[in-house]
């Protein structure tokens, strides 16, 4: 009888050994092999149902729809993203979507009138997604994410194994570029998000994106105007990761 191996302890062997295994799949044969190794552990999809969220999503449902699917509804979402999210998990048969949110408590204490975002937009990712997100993850060993190499100068070193405030952080498409992205999108006739037609190829929160101009960068509609590149979730002991990176050992402690 074949033995089970038990997973390792320590994340950064875990998302070394996961590196060894699988870096030389791809799409959802990587995901697939992923899911199913012991040293992935218990893992959950976050996805903003964004621009390019559809592709991830729907590798995910082909090879495991059961997987949990963590939203976050900041409360702050365009309208089109709430109902697209909807469409997604009826067309490709998501059965574990979860939203998650800001705790209301604290949404009283420190966006009382919902306008934190006009003079702290870190303290309102903070609020809005961070927090959330890190409570949500309680219980999971690590999460998937969309994130890709091509989406940021912050992201072009980003590895599709690394660690994070403990937890194995999963990039399946780090190295897809834009094209890939959409003619997987083509290919599979998958529903794209509403806003990409009227200019948004990169979509967060209503108040912090704008359209995108002919020739500008993909994600300069994004706090435009400041320096802030991500939005919180991606953050290593709670501060920006603005030159991604493994995690270093004590990050894991």
């Amino acid at each position: 009888m074949m033995r089970i191996k038990p997973m390792l302890h320590d994340p950064i062997a875990r998302a070394d050994a996961l590196r060894a295994r699988h870096d030389a799949l791809s799409g959802a044969d990587l995901i697939g092999a992923t899911l199913r190794d012991p040293d992935a552990g218990r893992l959950a999809l976050v996805s903003s149902f964004g621009a390019e969220s559809v592709v991830l999503l729907h590798m995910v449902s082909r090879v495991a729809p059961d997987t949990p699917v963590l939203f976050i509804d900041t409360q702050m979402l365009f309208a089109e993203t709430l109902a697209y999210q909807h469409e997604l998990a009826k067309t490709l048969d998501l059965r574990d979507i979860r939203v998650i949110g800001p705790d209301r408590a604290e949404l009283a204490a420190e966006d009382p009138q919902g306008r934190l975002h006009r003079v702290d937009t870190d303290a309102c990712c903070a609020l809005r997604k961070s927090r959330p997100l890190e409570a949500a993850l309680q219980g999971f060993d690590g999460w998937i994410t969309g994130r890709k190499r091509h989406q940021a100068d912050t992201r072009t070193a980003l590895s599709r194994f690394e660690v994070a405030t403990g937890r194995v952080r999963f990039n399946p498409l780090a190295d897809w570029l834009a094209a890939d992205l959409s003619a997987y999108i083509d290919r599979h006739a998958l529903p794209r998000h509403p806003l990409m037609a009227r200019g948004y190829p990169s979509i967060g929160c209503a108040p912090c994106t704008s359209p995108v101009a002919a020739g500008e960068d993909p994600r300069a509609g994004r706090w435009r105007g400041q320096e802030k590149t991500e939005c919180g979730i991606h953050f290593i002991g709670g501060k920006p990761v603005r030159v991604p990176q493994e995690a270093k050992r004590e990050d894991a402690a």
